[in-house]
Formats: C-alpha cells, structure tokens, sequence
C-alpha cells in the first residue's frame, strides 16, 4: 500500500491546529478555574506530584521511533508495524515499571498520598504508545483537522468527568481517573482514523535504522523532560506540595500564549520542514519566518501576562493562589526562551542532528540543577522561578543558536526579526503593569491590558505579513522517493 502526504500544506493544518488548541483551552479554562477554586492548594498539588511522574516516563515511552513516520522520506507503511512493535512493548514495560516505582517517587516529592493516583495517571502511559504511530501519521499528513475532532473528546471527556468527581469529593483522584478516560476514548479513535491499517511486525532491516534514529531522540527527550521539568521537582521536593501547586498553576498560566500559538505550530513544523529537507535554502528561510511570526503573535500576550501577573491570578483563581503570581512574571521570561528553543530542537531533529540536540539539552542540564536548587534555597518559590528564567534565557537559547549557525541558519536573520516585537512587547508589559494605577475603576486593567497585547499582535502580523504568505507554501510538496533507511 502506497502513501503519500495529501499536499494539503502546513498553512491549512496550522489553521486547524490553531483552532483546535483555542477550543481546548479556552474551553477548559472554566473548568480549571472551578478544579483549582474546588480542589484547592493541597489537593491539586498532589495532582501535580503525578503529572510530573507521567510527564516523565511520557517523554521516553516509545523510544522516540514515532517521529521518524514524520521525518521518513518514502512511504511509511514500510516502518509503521515495527514502529507499531516497538513503542507498545516499550511503552507497556516503562509503565508496568512507573506504577512499581510510584511510592519511592511521592515519597521523594514528599506526598506519599499521591502514590495511588500516579499509578491511575500513569496507565496513559501505555494508551500513549499504543497510538504513537497514528497520531505520527496524521501529523505527518497535515490532517489537523481530524485532530481537533480527537483532542476535543479527549479534553472534554476528562475535564467534565473530572469536574463532576472532584465535586463529589475525590479530590485528585479525580483529575487522574478523568485524564486516563479522555485517552481512552480518543485512544480508540485515534486508532480508527488511523491514515494505515494498525498492523504489528519487526522487520530487522528498518529495526536498526529506526533505532539509531530514536534512541538518541529517547535520551534527548528524557533530557528534555528534565530540563521542562527540574523546576517541578525542585518545588516539589525542596518546597513541598502546595508550593509546587503554586508553581503548577503559575507554570500553566506562563505557558497559555504557547499553547494557544507556539504547540499548534510545533505540532506542524517537523513534518513541513521535513518536506524542504533537499533545499536547504527553503528550509532555513521557513524557519526564519516561522520564528518572525511566533515572536510576532506570542510576545505581546506574554509581556501581558508578567505584567498583570497579581490582578490575574487574584481575580481568576482567588486570594489563597496569590503566592503563584510571584513566579508568573519571571516564568513568562522561561516560556519566551522556551518558545524559540523548541522549535530549534525540532528544526535540528528534521535535519538528522538528535546527538547535537542531545548534548545541547544535557549541557543546560548540568547548569540548571543546582541553579534551582540555589534559587529555591535563598528565595523559595520566586527564586526558583528566577533560576528558571535565567538558565533558559542565557544557557538553553544560546546553545540553541549556537548551534543552528552551525548548521547554516543565520542568527543575525533571527534576531531581525524578533527585535522589534520583543520592544513593542516589553512597552505592552510595562503598560499592564500600570495600569492598576492608572484606570479608577480596577476591573478594567485586565480587558483593556488584553486588548493592548492583542492589538499589538495583530499590528505585528500585518507587519511581517510576507513571512505568513510564504509559510502558507510550506508541506505542499509530494514525498520524494522512498529511500533505504534513515540517515542520522
């Protein structure tokens, strides 16, 4: 059976990946404010404590072998059943082995009581790699589309169920059990809307080939999880669980221009930069227009975000959330960093390079340890967030373009296009920032910061208009010839 990508092109799966991503979080963040209002501190900080333990094992459970579906050059039906092979088994012994590990785990992060709900969140584990090489496969076909119908069960399937067990009174218990329903159900459609039959084998002659592509990307990922996620368990351990739930909160909050705009476009990315992997020339100019119209649409909404980081959290999530605004302004500064610096990884990842994208995270890592341990020790929970955003800021971005000058990118072309939005946007933060002092009456520094940061979006992507053009060609090419193996 021959497949090929439908030529639909990356612009049109952004626009339903975009879409997809807002309905998602606009339409859940009720539902977040009511968990947090009803759960409180406590309760979601044991959540918490599990989410890190699934984001964990999450970031390795399929050996990495599901992106190379998006990075093959011929027809994927060649890999697809020993990709199929391999992530199930390896997913199934890394989560058989999380549910074993899970009290010495709350116990280090100093909740005990959350063992038996990371044992319940960690069965998406398994899910996860039982529908890694559909859901590779849709990306890699631009079919975002038939994403938005998926996630959306997903996330409402979970947030709802989670809602009406959280009122019943099972605490966190309750996020986890509506979690692991959400993937089940999208699992299963997932599988049913799979562009290849799910099929399994081990064909020896791409097993090693696969391999030697995904391992590195399995230790990078590891690398990755722990650099996204050092904060966390740094909170966690030093600072205990409700200060980690303070952080939880402040991380999301940070992270909300990135999800809506950056994750949509990252979900994309590989599988167009893929399709330029023979012009180089092409390949690197839609990156430097990639990067123009992510600095463009995200940076002003961040620097809203530092800047009414109090009235924010005290209007949405009330007083006793108030500690969570003292990290937010400065894990805004690591959510920019860690905007550019993704995509990086997944501009280097195309081009066959997941040993320099190791040795770049681990590098980071090494800095970042003792940097938050240091920060958690002398200021808590806003030094922590500090050591954060310096380390991803002056370490992590850095190396990023470090390395992508070595690889041909031109990093005087990047800054081009990102410093006239990151001064408009530091003018739109230290607006919002006085605004409380300014407006008579205090409810309206909020709508009217948003609006500020929105405009300012729009006027910037007018601006760099010709970057959206010329984004709108990328992924309309055919797949190339198949070729024997992949190429590291």
């Amino acid at each position: 059976m021959t497949h090929s990508r439908s030529g639909a092109g990356a612009s049109n799966a952004f626009a339903w990946s975009l879409l997809n991503t807002l309905v998602s979080r606009v339409g859940t963040l009720g539902i977040g404010i009511v968990l947090a209002r009803v759960l409180g501190p406590d309760s979601f900080g044991t959540f918490a404590v599990a989410l890190v333990a699934l984001m964990a094992v999450l970031s390795f459970n399929e050996l990495g072998v599901s992106l190379a579906i998006v990075r093959w050059p011929g027809d994927p039906a060649k890999i697809v059943p020993t990709v199929n092979t391999i992530s199930v088994v390896g997913s199934g012994i890394f989560c058989a082995g999380a549910v074993l590990a899970a009290p010495a785990f709350t116990a280090a992060m100093g909740d005990p009581g959350a063992t038996d709900v990371v044992r319940v969140l960690i069965l998406s584990v398994f899910i996860n790699g039982v529908v890694a090489s559909p859901a590779a496969l849709l990306q890699r076909d631009f079919k975002e589309k038939t994403r938005l119908g998926i996630d959306q069960v997903n996330v409402w399937t979970g947030a709802i169920l989670s809602v009406v067990l959280a009122l019943a009174g099972m605490g966190a218990m309750a996020l986890a059990v509506g979690r692991v329903a959400g993937s089940l159900i999208s699992g299963g459609i997932f599988l049913a809307a799979s562009p290849l039959p799910y099929r399994f084998g081990l064909d020896r002659n791409q097993l090693g080939p696969l391999l030697r592509f995904g391992l590195p990307l399995a230790g990078t990922s590891i690398i990755f999880f722990a650099i996204g996620y050092a904060d966390q368990l740094t909170a966690g351990s030093m600072l205990g669980p409700a200060a980690l739930a303070f952080y939880v909160l402040a991380f999301n909050l940070s992270n909300w221009p990135v999800s809506i705009l950056a994750q949509p476009l990252r979900r994309v990315a590989p599988a167009a930069f893929s399709t330029l992997q023979q012009d180089k020339a092409a390949m690197n100019s839609a990156l430097v227009s990639v990067v123009a119209v992510l600095a463009a649409a995200t940076l002003p909404l961040v620097m809203f975000l530092a800047g009414s980081a109090v009235s924010l959290v005290d209007l949405v999530y009330g007083k006793e959330w108030l500690p969570a605004a003292a990290a937010l302004s400065w894990l805004v500064v690591a959510a920019v960093s860690r905007i550019f610096s993704d995509l990086a990884y997944d501009f280097m990842v195309v081009q066959g390079k997941s040993g320099t994208v190791f040795v770049v995270q681990a590098g980071s890592l090494l800095v970042l340890v003792p940097a938050l341990a240091a920060g958690a020790a002398l200021n808590g929970l806003p030094g922590l967030a500090f050591a954060q955003a310096l380390v991803s800021s002056c370490v992590l971005l850095p190396l990023c373009l470090w390395q992508l000058s070595r690889t041909g990118v031109s990093v005087r072309a990047l800054y081009s296009v990102v410093w006239v939005p990151a001064l408009a946007s530091m003018a739109v933060g230290a607006t919002s920032l006085g605004l409380s002092g300014w407006l008579p009456v205090p409810w309206l520094e909020l709508p009217v910061g948003a609006g500020i940061a929105a405009s300012t979006a729009v006027v910037l992507l007018y601006w760099r208009r010709d970057d959206v053009k010329l984004l709108r060609k990328v992924g309309r090419r055919e797949a190339r010839p198949d070729v024997a193996e992949l190429v590291p």
